[in-house]
C-alpha cells in the first residue's frame, strides 16, 4: 500500500467520523425536539379533556339552577294568581304569601346573576364558555404536535439508517422532515399559522 492510498483512506475515514458525530448530534436534536413535541401533545390533550369537564359542570350547574329557578318562578304565579286574588284569605296569611312571594322573587333574580359567588346562571354561562373556548384552544393544538411526533420520530429512523449505511442523502431527507416537525411543534404551542385539514 502507497502512503498516498493510505492517506486517503484516512481521510475518507475522519469524513466519515465527521460525519457520524454530526448525524448522532442531529439525532439527539431530534429526540430533544421529540420529547418536548411529546409532552406539548400530552398537555393539550389533558387540557382539552379537564375543560371540557369543567365546561361541562358549569352547564349542569346552569341547567340544576334553572330549574330551580322555575320551579320558584311557577310556585309564585301560583301565589299571586290563586291564594292572593282569594278575598277570603285572612289579612295575616295574605301578609305571609306576599313575604313568601318576594323571597322567591329575590331567589329567582339571585338565580339569575349573582356576581358576589359568580355561581348565578349568567355567570355560569359566561364561565362554561370560557372552558368551551380554552378546549376548542387546546383541541386546535393537539393535531400539530400529533404530526410533529410523527415526522421527527421518522427523521430520527431515517438518519439512524443514515449512519448505518453511510449515505449522506439519506441524513438531509431525514433533517428535512425533522424541521418539518420542529415547525409544527413550535406551531403547536403558539398556533402562528392554521393550516386546512389540522383542526
Amino acid at each position: 500500500m502507497k502512503a498516498e492510498d493510505a492517506a486517503e483512506m484516512m481521510d475518507t475515514e475522519q469524513a466519515g467520523n465527521r460525519f457520524k458525530k454530526r448525524a448522532a448530534i442531529l439525532i439527539a436534536i431530534m429526540a430533544m425536539f421529540l420529547a418536548v413535541t411529546g409532552l406539548g401533545g400530552q398537555n393539550a390533550t389533558k387540557e382539552a379533556i379537564n375543560e371540557n369537564i369543567l365546561a361541562s359542570n358549569d352547564f349542569n350547574f346552569f341547567q340544576a339552577k334553572n330549574m330551580r329557578q322555575t320551579s320558584f318562578a311557577l310556585a309564585a304565579t301560583e301565589i299571586e294568581l290563586v291564594a292572593l286574588k282569594d278575598p277570603a284569605l285572612p289579612a295575616e296569611a295574605k301578609a305571609a304569601l306576599e313575604k313568601k312571594l318576594e323571597d322567591y322573587r329575590k331567589t329567582i333574580a339571585r338565580y339569575e346573576s349573582e356576581p358576589a359567588t359568580g355561581e348565578g346562571k349568567k355567570e355560569l354561562l359566561v364561565r362554561a364558555k370560557k372552558h368551551e373556548e380554552a378546549r376548542d384552544h387546546a383541541l386546535k393544538q393537539d393535531p400539530y404536535f400529533d404530526y410533529a411526533e410523527a415526522l421527527l420520530q421518522i427523521a430520527i429512523v431515517l438518519i439512524s439508517v443514515a449512519i448505518v449505511a453511510e449515505q449522506v442523502w439519506l441524513s438531509f431527507f431525514g433533517a428535512g422532515l425533522g424541521l418539518i416537525g420542529a415547525v409544527l411543534t413550535l406551531n403547536g404551542f403558539l398556533l402562528l399559522v392554521n393550516i386546512p385539514g389540522f383542526g
